[in-house]
């Protein structure tokens, strides 16, 4: 067998596995004498894979008998009658024959064989048929490095309309897929939804797993290969689309099925409640820090574009907020800020540093040009120049001189409108700013990164004489400015005092930051629950979180899938108590946590290392992405009823109604035990199952 693209027939030169952003093309004009010639795509980096990894694991090939009509079965042009047709396949077909829904239904799964890319790869030995049962017909062969054959069943019209020669539907199942096919589909159903595979998903890589003990597993990147996901798809009206990612080792796993209108409903079903509407969605993202910066720069340009898209593009998970410092943080190599010269009122000297020249301005132009949707950008500041400041110190107990509405004051508002009208040059405009970083932070004596202290009634001044009206006189008047951004363990309190009816400052303000850091001491029932309550005019955002904060906690630990789970909690109650969006802290960091000139370490969803030119996603990362990757801006929470025989609910879950119609669901198993449900909507019921420690999301058309 030629091995060359070029010997192949015209049907047969594209391979999903090679270009993976083309459409997937029906295959036609195969006679039974032909191969399908799979050539080699992409290997994971570590030779170590199985041979066939760039099969996918699993090949499912979708096969009409001869002589039917796919869109209509009544009509058969040859081989037997409307109510004579033969109970299984004639000798040479080597699968079943489902009657009910007339389709010849094979699974090809290569053997998982270690070899070496380079050794020879013996003929017939690589594959077998699973459900064939020998139907007189040999197993597929394969042959030669990076080849695989798979021979076709004599007469067998596969995923093509009858005619007079057979035509083929390949589909290569990204990330080893396992697709749940409906036993009572019709067949214009059958035919619309192979239509939709072939024509509506491009596929992507699997994870290329590594091992940092028995249940740590992280995904690896370098240069040449990075895991991808294919674009968002939806089933047509009556199926859905499930996503599952495991402590197992399953990431953005994709599956299949319908939904039933006559079934037993399990023991526990969620309903969808589509009248009990609430807040809608602003989106998910993280934070380009200079840290993070640094470790995305310090890769060779493949592998930052791989680091990039993963987080930005269509085939990653889609992120649509950036966060970024205004000046330095902890995670700098140097604090600074943009305007260090004493008494300069007028802010003359003001200029932005080579960490956002070189840096951050780079890296965000660069994922905004990645990403198909438009990415929302949240600046917060650290500290002012510390010759504004009280201590006149970076860090420790320390506020601006003065009281609000004195000219420290009016030049530290000036100082945003500065640094707004400087990003703008680079075509960089901001949804929203914060006020300032966990203002409570510079009230602490000895406090060990940037601060700037601020009480609730200090804020509410300084925004109500000097922030509100420079943002108003200026070209960003109509930016979102956001309070608080701190540990929500402050609220009510805080909301209260800035936005009360008498205040002055509220005319100006539009949310309400929290980061998650006092969580376990500030229960989100007394806290952001209320807050939503007293003031729902006004919109809550998770604007910071990450893991291995305390003290006590190893910085970085590569594949945890504690952390993973501690991410979805979170976003899941918050999702459920109003909130609308979770920003994560830094996009990527070293093996150590940082940089952090302060050595304030934390952990990433992406840890890179750059010896190596490689980089890990996290379990941080794909608990992420079952959020940022299916519930767009502009989703809408509404209300979900449980349906209950007897026990407690242990899932953890959120319903949304998307922009485009659909239903997405995400559902979280922290337990040890796989638990049965059912998801009821208008459509029907969907009967399924939740494994032991995972996280899945699912989606489906309501029309």
């Amino acid at each position: 067998m030629d091995s060359s693209t070029n010997s192949l027939p015209a049907a047969m030169q594209f391979s999903p596995l090679l270009k993976k952003t083309a459409p997937m093309p029906i295959l036609t004009a195969l006679s039974s004498s032909q191969s399908l010639n799979i050539i080699r795509g992409d290997f994971p980096p570590s030779s170590k894979e199985t041979f066939f990894r760039l099969l996918t694991a699993q090949l499912f090939i979708i096969c009409f008998p001869t002589g039917v009509d796919p869109v209509n079965p009544s009509l058969r042009t040859s081989g037997c009658s409307d109510k004579r047709c033969p109970a299984k396949p004639p000798r040479g077909r080597y699968a079943e024959w489902n009657r009910t829904s007339r389709h010849l239904i094979r699974v090809i799964k290569p053997r998982r064989t270690p070899l070496h890319p380079s050794a020879p790869f013996p003929r017939g030995t690589a594959g077998h048929v699973i459900g064939a049962e020998g139907e007189g017909s040999a197993a597929p062969a394969f042959s030669g490095p990076g080849i695989g054959a798979v021979q076709l069943p004599a007469g067998a019209l596969c995923a093509g309309r009858a005619g007079s020669g057979p035509a083929l539907l390949l589909l290569p199942l990204a990330f080893r897929e396992r697709m749940m096919w409906p036993r009572r589909a019709g067949a214009l159903g059958w035919w619309l939804l192979l239509l939709r595979l072939a024509h509506g998903v491009t596929g992507g890589r699997p994870c290329s797993p590594k091992r940092f003990g028995r249940d740590a597993l992280v995904c690896v990147c370098n240069s040449t290969y990075c895991d991808t996901h294919e674009p968002v798809s939806l089933p047509p009206a009556g199926f859905f689309v499930r996503y599952e990612t495991s402590k197992s080792g399953k990431r953005l796993e994709r599956s299949q099925g319908a939904f039933r209108r006559q079934a037993a409903p399990p023991d526990l079903v969620l309903v969808l409640e589509e009248t009990q509407r609430y807040q809608t969605v602003k989106g998910f993202g993280g934070s380009v820090t200079d840290a993070a910066s640094i470790n995305i720069l310090s890769l060779t340009p493949d592998t930052q574009n791989h680091l990039l898209r993963s987080y930005f593009a269509e085939d990653g998970i889609e992120y649509n907020m950036i966060r970024t410092p205004m000046g330095s943080c902890d995670f700098s190599t140097r604090p600074y800020s943009y305007a260090d010269w004493p008494e300069d009122y007028e802010l003359e000297k003001f200029s932005l540093a080579m960490e956002d020249l070189k840096m951050k301005i780079p890296v965000i132009q660069r994922a905004k040009a990645m990403s198909k949707k438009p990415i929302s950008l949240l600046a917060s500041p650290w500290t002012s120049p510390i010759w504004m400041k009280t201590n006149n110190n970076w860090k420790g107990k320390g506020s601006l001189k003065g009281k609000a509405g004195s000219k420290v004051h009016k030049t530290w508002a000036n100082y945003f409108i500065k640094f707004l009208d400087e990003y703008a040059k680079h075509n960089l405009t901001f949804w929203a700013i914060t006020a300032e970083n966990e203002p409570t932070a510079g009230l602490l004596t000895d406090y060990p990164i940037q601060c700037l202290g601020f009480t609730p009634e200090r804020q509410r001044d300084f925004i109500a004489l000097d922030l509100g009206p420079a943002l108003a006189n200026s070209s960003h008047k109509d930016i979102r400015l956001i309070i608080l951004d701190d540990n929500r363990v402050h609220l009510p309190r805080w909301a209260k005092v800035v936005l009360s009816e008498d205040s002055q400052a509220r005319r100006y303000i539009h949310g309400i930051g929290i980061h998650w850091y006092l969580d376990l001491i500030a229960p989100i029932n007394d806290t952001v629950t209320p807050t939503h309550q007293f003031f729902p005019d006004y919109f809550l955002l998770l604007t910071e979180a990450s893991a291995g904060f305390q003290f006590w906690e190893v910085s970085v630990v590569l594949g945890s899938w504690d952390r993973g789970n501690h991410y979805s909690q979170s976003i899941l109650a918050n999702l459920n108590q109003n909130v609308i969006g979770w920003v994560d802290w830094n996009l990527a960091l070293d093996l150590e946590g940082g940089p952090n000139w302060v050595k304030n370490y934390v952990d990433s969803p992406i840890i890179v290392d750059v010896g190596s030119d490689t980089f890990y996603k996290q379990p941080m990362f794909y608990h992420m992405a079952h959020f940022s990757k299916f519930i767009p801006e502009g989703s809408r929470r509404i209300g979900v009823s449980i349906v209950q025989r007897y026990g407690s609910c242990h899932l953890e879950y959120v319903a949304l109604i998307r922009p485009d119609g659909a239903a997405v669901v995400v559902v979280l198993n922290r337990t040890g035990k796989t638990i049965p449900f059912g998801l009821s909507d208008k459509m029907g019921l969907i009967v399924t199952e939740i494994p032991p420690n995972s996280i899945q999301t699912y989606l489906w058309r309501r029309e």
